[in-house]
């Protein structure tokens, strides 16, 4: 009899099951984490802006960024980032300044609105990852690596095609 088939099989569909429900978590994890957004700005009294705008300025930070950067950084899709930095920018959350050299290159800013907004979502993450308590820190150095190994798998599909 062949149990090494069978078990092999076994193996498969465990792991199937394993990596669906990773999956699974991963978007509910990224709905879940944007609720929480939502419920910070609100406590902020800030209306103006949505929990993914909110994540934008977060990812930009103090530091200049240009658009194509942020896209390719921040995995965010091109026509939603337009509308959204368009949004955060009338709102007086961020700066766009041309380059003059590129000109078809934008560099970001936060302005003292949106670096303001920055470090309360900073305080935010902050306060969040202390009630992990202690064991979170180890908890999420193998989590961290399996999802890191996830992404780099996803993204070779991506670009191979395959």
């Amino acid at each position: 009899s062949d149990w090494g088939g069978i078990e092999l099989y076994w193996v498969t569909v465990i792991m199937n099951q394993a990596y669906l429900e990773t999956v699974r978590l991963i978007e509910r994890l990224h709905r879940h984490f944007l609720d929480v957004l939502r419920v910070e700005l609100r406590h902020l009294g800030i209306e103006d802006i949505n929990a993914v705008q909110a994540m934008l300025l977060y990812n930009i930070g103090e530091k200049e960024v240009a658009v194509r950067d942020l896209k390719r950084h921040g995995y965010y899709l091109g026509s939603n980032v337009t509308y959204n930095l368009k949004s955060l920018t009338d709102c007086g959350y961020l700066d766009q300044e041309r380059s003059a050299h590129d000109r078809r290159s934008v560099r970001l800013r936060l302005t003292d609105k949106g670096l303001s907004l920055s470090k309360a979502i900073t305080q935010l993450q902050n306060n969040l990852a202390e009630r992990l308590g202690d064991t979170g820190s180890t908890d999420l150095g193998p989590t961290n690596e399996v999802l890191t190994r996830l992404e780099r798998t996803w993204t070779e599909f991506i670009l191979s095609g395959s």
